[in-house]
């Protein structure tokens, strides 16, 4: 096996794992030729659907308990905005190993560090310095940036009507920037900085590790007419779970869907849908561009790559779009996608274990062979690159949500058979992912599910403990979970 390879990172940003399967209608070819020489990794998820704590997860190898970044960090409502004291990341133990580190495109990290002050040589960088994403209540008392239609009663296609908000712009088509159709696009500065790197790399004779982060497919999906061309809304199924009505699920599920989503007609759903996997399509070709800059340097053989995303995106599911509080897979399953020539045995492989972004930064640290500076919440995924399983591998994923930008305290795990959600501000969910694999029926209330979702509940006790969570509050107003930690972690006697 060959010792401390060159480390390819390319992270969308809200890119759903479905859409990379290889039986789905949505086209990366680029993704699938990386599959094909690699490993595709079916059961990769995030531990928050939301950008700044799963780039830290990814990062750190911590989970948000204790690398401390819970929603975004660059808004008003931000709980922390920088990684708690002590906290090490991937990159500075890279760097002081001898690796050379770039980071193209987005950070998304910290609001109190740039890219460089982790190790990283900054190209493009997005998501830094003094970007802040929200607005200030002067720019309000100045008006909205966007359109306001509800006054007249007419809402444009795509959009949906908020007033005194803005109106939501949901999915536009936008004319082509240049023969490619994404030439004048943010992403593609980002991609020709990556392609600059990998030439910069090939002249030297230490390892490198190269983060490319773009900003597509994020809401809203506006996209280069070239690309929404490539498919027929008319021929696109909505999706399987669309008519969920949501009635056994928390309240704030049904308002999303009531307040916002139920506006777009289901051609409009369907146009979405097109727009979005359009948006992806654009990021495979970029993908492909830095695939094929990568070879043409010749560095390829012993370099890993890896396609990945932070976290996913509803388009429709349950009726539902973007992410946050609704705890359906659509939004915490990622697509993951491995290739290294000389050192993946047996490529083409498909590894159904549960994975999460936690598990990176322990295997890019094996791989360059330096011992993580802290204990980590993932495990190394270099036993699936030899063709191993190892027996002890965790055999269920966790969640630890606290909002976005309105604050929900919301946990779940999720087994091959059932997921529990423990939602703190509403009832809890549970689905018997066998029977029920869309999410659509909850049965956390079912006196035939109770021994399991008794079960579940111990399990979330037993991880919460171990990344030293914030849930553990005994107020009476607070303790809300239907058995209490003291069930899974007392002492017996």
């Amino acid at each position: 096996m060959p010792s401390r390879p060159n480390i390819l990172i390319f992270m969308t940003d809200q890119e759903q794992a479905d859409v990379v399967h290889p039986d789905h209608p949505c086209l990366t070819p680029h993704a699938q030729r990386l599959a094909q020489d690699g490993i595709r990794f079916t059961r990769a998820y995030c531990p928050t659907a939301h950008c700044c704590p799963s780039r830290a997860t990814f990062m750190t190898g911590l989970y948000p308990s204790r690398h401390g970044i819970f929603n975004n960090v660059r808004t008003r409502t931000a709980i922390h905005t920088g990684l708690n004291p002590g906290v090490i990341t991937f990159s500075e133990q890279l760097r002081d190993a001898g690796y050379r580190l770039t980071l193209c495109g987005k950070w998304h990290v910290t609001a109190e560090e740039e890219p460089a002050d982790r190790g990283w040589e900054e190209r493009e960088v997005t998501a830094a310095g003094n970007t802040f994403h929200s607005r200030t209540i002067d720019q309000w008392r100045q008006g909205t940036r966007e359109p306001d239609t509800s006054a007249s009663g007419i809402r444009p296609r795509g959009h949906l009507h908020r007033p005194g908000w803005g109106d939501y712009l949901v999915y536009e088509t936008v004319p082509d920037g240049g023969p490619k159709g994404y030439e004048e696009l943010h992403d593609y500065r980002v991609i020709q900085a990556a392609c600059q790197a990998l030439q910069d790399f090939a002249a030297q004779d230490e390892p490198w590790c190269l983060f490319v982060g773009p900003i597509g497919p994020h809401d809203p999906y506006v996209v280069p007419e070239k690309f929404v061309r490539m498919y027929d809304p008319a021929q696109i199924d909505l999706p399987a779970s669309y008519r969920d009505t949501l009635e056994d699920k928390p309240r704030i599920y049904q308002r999303h869907r009531r307040q916002l989503w139920d506006q777009l007609s289901e051609e409009e759903v369907r146009e979405s849908i097109a727009h979005y996997w359009a948006y992806c399509t654009l990021e495979d070709a970029l993908l492909g561009e830095v695939l094929d800059a990568l070879d043409a340097t010749g560095q390829a053989d012993n370099t890993l790559v890896i396609f990945l995303s932070d976290h996913g995106d509803y388009v429709g599911a349950h009726g539902l779009y973007l992410k946050g509080v609704p705890a359906f897979r659509e939004a915490y399953h990622v697509p993951c996608i491995m290739r290294w020539p000389q050192g993946i045995r047996h490529p083409g492989r498909v590894v159904d274990e549960f994975i999460t972004l936690a598990d990176f930064a322990p295997t890019f640290l094996e791989l360059a062979g330096v011992q993580p500076a802290q204990p980590m919440t993932g495990r190394s995924l270099l036993p699936f690159l030899h063709g191993e399983t190892p027996v002890d591998w965790p055999d269920a994923v966790f969640s630890q949500f606290n909002g976005v930008e309105l604050y929900y305290t919301q946990r779940a795990v999720t087994t091959r058979e059932y997921k529990y959600v423990y939602n703190g501000f509403d009832f809890d969910e549970l689905y018997d992912l066998r029977q029920d694999p869309l999410e659509l029926v909850n049965r956390a209330d079912d006196p035939a599910y109770r021994e399991i979702k008794h079960d579940l509940v111990r399990r979330m006790w037993r991880f919460a403990a171990q990344e030293e969570d914030i849930i553990f509050n005994p107020y009476g107003t607070v303790a809300l979970a239907p058995w209490g930690p003291a069930d899974a972690l007392a002492t017996p006697g």
